[in-house]
């Protein structure tokens, strides 16, 4: 470790942010798991102008630096639409923690997101949270072997001891299931799901020319489904026309699925082709030949992985029979698709430790539980 005095920088320009984006890239950049993010679309990600979460959301992002050299980074939030709970105080929010494995290192930046926070009337801190509860949550305790899928988070071995020894504690696991998609479901679950109580029910797979409505109704049955959820917070529609905008290029309307029951909007199920895998020699680079090469990768050669990270029943079906099935007919529907496609592994992520119907539903398609992400909270005293 260098011996040199340690300084906290706060974000403030364009260059700034690029340097705080490329920290965990060098950080990593020995790790054979560890894919490089596309700066340009992390800048867009992490700037006020383009991102609407910032509409509704206090941020603020530190470098740490010694002798020169970004040795961490670490952001801190304040979402306004984020749930509170009247009697345990104001709930905020960490991010994006990369450094060093280096107790001062980690201990500096935490120090100036927690005092930030505290400013804010902040009693109980959360994270890491990149940037949205909604967006890449925790931190990987488990499953570092293996590359993480588009959206998904990775982050080294140490990290974990560093942030506890912070005082932070677990609050919730969040998991990652695998499946090869090769195989179907077994018999006995299809033969359920399309057992007695189909009358009325419809899929169909996204409608590319009515995009901007599909995204709009995606967003409704979602809020309403996870609305119970732990730690819910709403999507915005202007967080979803953003991500849509920013996804649309790549999404295979294939598998994206909607379900309707006697004719209304009932469910919905979204899966993305693996972009982690296509862009993993680009070392954060598009230009001057990367988008094409994306682009060919995942519409002529195809990756072979894919993501299902969104899927959700409304709340007054799920609890009937025709609505506890559709997520069984939802995803046999997918995976016929992908299959046909070239896929061959999906993710199931992310999912609550404690969201058993969810757990059972990935089990029940032989799904295997292979990566651990926690989310942490600290009391600010």
């Amino acid at each position: 470790m260098a011996a040199g005095p340690l300084s906290i920088v706060p974000v403030r320009t364009k260059a700034e942010l690029e340097r705080f984006i490329r920290v965990p890239m060098r950080l990593n950049a020995a790790d054979p798991a560890w894919v490089s993010p596309l700066v340009s679309e992390r800048m867009d990600a992490f700037s006020a102008k383009k991102n609407p979460f910032f509409d509704h959301a206090d941020v603020e992002m530190w470098i740490a630096v010694r002798d020169g050299v970004d040795v961490g980074r670490i952001s801190a939030q304040l979402d306004h639409l984020a749930p509170q709970d009247p009697d345990d105080g104001l709930a905020g929010a960490f991010g994006l923690i990369a450094g060093e494995d280096d107790p001062e290192v980690f201990a500096a930046l935490f120090a100036a997101a927690e005092a930030w926070l505290k400013v804010r009337h902040v009693t109980t801190v959360l994270g890491p949270f990149n940037l949205s509860i909604n967006e890449e949550v925790g931190l990987l305790v488990d499953g570092f072997e293996t590359p993480p899928m588009v959206m998904m988070g990775h982050d080294p071995h140490y990290a974990g001891a560093r942030v506890e020894e912070q005082g932070y504690v677990k609050v919730k696991d969040v998991y990652a299931y695998i499946a090869d998609i090769a195989h179907d479901m077994p018999m006995r679950v299809i033969e359920r799901a399309n057992r007695d109580e189909k009358r009325g029910v419809s899929l169909r797979p996204l409608d590319m020319s009515r995009y901007d409505a599909e995204v709009a109704m995606l967003t409704e049955i979602l809020n309403d489904a996870w609305s119970h959820n732990w730690g819910f917070t709403p999507t915005t529609e202007a967080e979803t026309r953003a991500l849509a905008r920013s996804l649309h290029q790549v999404v295979e309307p294939k598998l994206v699925w909607f379900a309707e029951i006697d004719g209304r909007p009932a469910g919905c199920l979204v899966a993305l082709p693996n972009v982690n895998e296509a862009i993993a020699d680009l070392n954060g680079k598009l230009l001057p030949f990367g988008w094409a090469k994306l682009l060919w990768r995942l519409k002529v050669k195809r990756v072979k992985s894919l993501r299902l990270p969104l899927m959700g029943v409304r709340r007054d079906l799920a609890r009937t029979l025709r609505g506890q099935k559709l997520p069984f007919q939802m995803i046999a529907a997918a995976t016929a698709e992908a299959r046909k496609l070239g896929y061959e592994l999906c993710e199931f992520s992310w999912i609550l430790e404690d969201n058993t119907a969810m757990r059972r539903i990935c089990e029940a398609r032989g799904s295997v539980l292979y990566k651990t992400y926690r989310i942490y909270q600290k009391d600010l005293v």
